[in-house]
């Protein structure tokens, strides 16, 4: 059989495509899967009761590596030429050797805290805990009074975050209310 002949059976008669698999963050199991619906439902519920209050006590955190390089977009690339010229030249942009990581805290009004990580340093637990705890001093300095019920406080499942150091962190700490 040719190659031809194989390929219009399998499309054609049998309906079949080849199609790449869907990457998907994490396998979770269904005890995992169930705790966040759990979880998703909770939240739901609060917002639910009062859109504004719940908004208004959401604090997040994320982290992101930034790179010591502005690469140019091919949007910004784009000039008007004359036909018949040469097509301009765009160099392939390399990542820079210098990168850094930044933690971003940030609530409905804006941003509270950023911190830039030490080459030296790694997030852990003890870093992240000692985030925590300048949140506190800027949420009372920048937020004073704002956080009377508590806050909401939004990050991700990293391993630091989850720790049980910085879940000490988050029960613990004097004037770090958490809902």
């Amino acid at each position: 059989m040719s190659r031809e002949w194989i390929e219009s059976i399998i499309h054609e008669d049998l309906d079949m495509r080849k199609l790449s698999a869907k990457c998907v963050p994490k396998c979770l199991n269904a005890d995992r899967k169930r705790q966040r619906c759990h979880l998703s439902e909770q939240l739901l519920e609060l917002f639910r009761l009062d859109p504004n209050d719940f908004l208004s006590r959401l604090v997040t955190v994320e982290e992101t590596w930034l790179y010591h390089y502005d690469p140019e977009t091919k949007q910004q690339s784009l000039v008007w030429r004359p036909s018949g010229l040469p097509l301009p030249k765009k160099f392939r942009v390399q990542k820079s050797a210098g990168k850094f990581l930044a933690s971003i805290v940030w609530d409905q009004d804006g941003i509270l805290l950023i911190d830039y990580l030490s080459k030296s340093q790694t997030i852990n637990a003890e870093y992240y805990s000692s985030l925590l705890v300048q949140l506190k001093d800027i949420l009372k300095e920048k937020r004073h009074g704002k956080f009377t019920k508590g806050f909401l406080f939004l990050h991700d499942n990293a391993p630091a975050h989850r720790a049980l150091a910085t879940q000490k962190k988050l029960i613990h700490v004097p004037g770090l209310p958490m809902s």
